[in-house]
């Protein structure tokens, strides 16, 4: 072993016993996670439970697997509803408001603002039995947006000529291979302002504020976490630790106990939700952003 091999050593030898015994490596791995999230807490029986809302909101299957888990086990007793998203698609974020509604008809459920909750992460949020905002958080953005490209000047410089055969005179609005028609954008603009107009309505019905006024605390205004209290989107500021009071106040458990969440599952959960969020970036669509 010549000297530099002796001082490159403990770097190459961790290397190579990983290399020759990559699946023992990742066999430890995998139980390590699994019993370093195993204590004295997780031994017992979990009353409560967080469920979060992280990044666009592209897809609800997750979270609402989640909300019907909690819902139907009757050892839950109260859900804290962690977010911190910009928003994203309208119906998968109706879909979990929604799905949060009817799971705070059986049990409490309190709505935390851990960085941002705008447009449709506030929406999905609005039928909790309560919101709380950290001091720092963002609040609002309650509007609808849809957005596409004029790609003609492109294709032309690169030769290409679209084609399309259709029935229906709007069956290609918000296409991006040519400026869109007078008609086509009329269309396309009743479509958002019908959507933002659901979103309004459902947000004064479950805040308790008055349409008419929609000017003050929608139009797409984004808020800090005390000018959302001013205007009635959240009730009241505070840490996670105060959310989670509030959970365990509601829910009225005399020894309050959280469910721990797996950590393979959350570590793969947020591989999924990263990539998607990826792809996402290329697609266009009626978004609540």
């Amino acid at each position: 072993m010549n000297f530099l091999s002796k001082i490159l050593w403990p770097i190459t030898a961790p290397i190579k016993f990983i290399q020759n015994h990559f699946k023992t490596v990742l066999f430890l791995t995998i139980l390590y996670f699994i019993f370093s999230s195993t204590d004295s807490e997780t031994l017992k029986q979990a009353n409560l439970q967080i469920i979060e809302l992280n990044g666009p909101v592209l897809v609800a299957d997750e979270v609402l697997e989640k909300i019907e888990k909690a819902k139907s086990d009757a050892q839950i007793k109260g859900v804290l509803f962690k977010v911190n998203s910009p928003g994203g698609a309208v119906a998968p974020s109706v879909e979990i408001a929604y799905a949060i509604q009817e799971l705070n008809q059986i049990k409490p459920v309190v709505a935390y603002a851990s960085g941002i909750m705008a447009s449709g992460s506030y929406y999905a949020s609005i039928w909790a039995e309560r919101i709380i905002a950290n001091p720092g958080s963002m609040i609002g953005s309650i509007g609808v947006i849809m957005q596409s490209v004029d790609a003609s000047e492109l294709l032309s410089k690169i030769g290409i000529k679209p084609q399309t055969v259709k029935v229906g005179e709007y069956k290609e609005s918000g296409t991006p291979t040519r400026k869109w028609t007078q008609k086509e954008k009329e269309e396309l603009e009743k479509i958002t302002q019908n959507t933002y107009d659901m979103f309004v309505k459902d947000v004064a019905t479950a805040r308790k504020l008055d349409t008419k006024e929609h000017k003050t605390y929608a139009d797409a205004h984004i808020f800090t976490s005390e000018g959302a209290l001013q205007v009635g989107l959240i009730d009241e500021i505070g840490t996670i630790s105060k959310a989670k009071a509030s959970v365990e106040h509601l829910s009225g458990v005399m020894v309050p106990v959280w469910a721990k969440e797996d950590k393979m599952d959350k570590l793969m959960e947020s591989f999924i939700t990263n990539s998607i969020a990826r792809i996402s970036n290329q697609l266009n669509g009626l978004q609540a952003y």
